[in-house]
């Protein structure tokens, strides 16, 4: 169970969002997000697309997990190392899938942008926290 009262405490970095921003944002970028792997998979390529697989598989468990080590572990600062990795892995599924398909890693774009903004989020957290 989530404390949200924890997080409602908590000091909030400036460029903090309300609350209600963040499931209308998600909805959209997980509808982007699938859409960049069905076109993805979709696509005919000479290419070995194992690589794509692997980087968007590596992204998601890394998105899924940070939820947990945030609000249920209260642990600012591994929230904030699970972040970068994913930072990271969504860069290279971005440019490994615009090999495969411009339109795949285009969809991901806002995705990264997103998590950008969260990893400042995240890290101003961690320093008024």
């Amino acid at each position: 169970m989530i404390d949200y009262n924890w997080y409602n405490e908590l000091t909030k970095p400036y460029l903090s969002p309300p609350s209600w921003v963040f499931t209308p944002v998600w909805v959209i970028l997980y509808i982007m997000i699938l859409s960049s792997l069905i076109i993805f998979i979709s696509s005919p390529t000479i290419f070995s697309k194992n690589r794509g697989y692997i980087l968007f598989t590596l992204q998601i468990i890394l998105n899924f997990l940070w939820s947990p080590a945030f609000f249920l572990m209260k642990n600012i600062g591994l929230a904030f190392v699970i972040i970068i990795l994913m930072d990271i892995a969504v860069f290279f599924t971005i440019i490994y899938f615009y090999r495969i398909s411009k339109l795949a890693a285009y969809l991901l774009i806002p995705y990264f942008i997103w998590i950008l903004f969260a990893t400042y989020l995240n890290f101003a957290f961690l320093l008024l926290n």
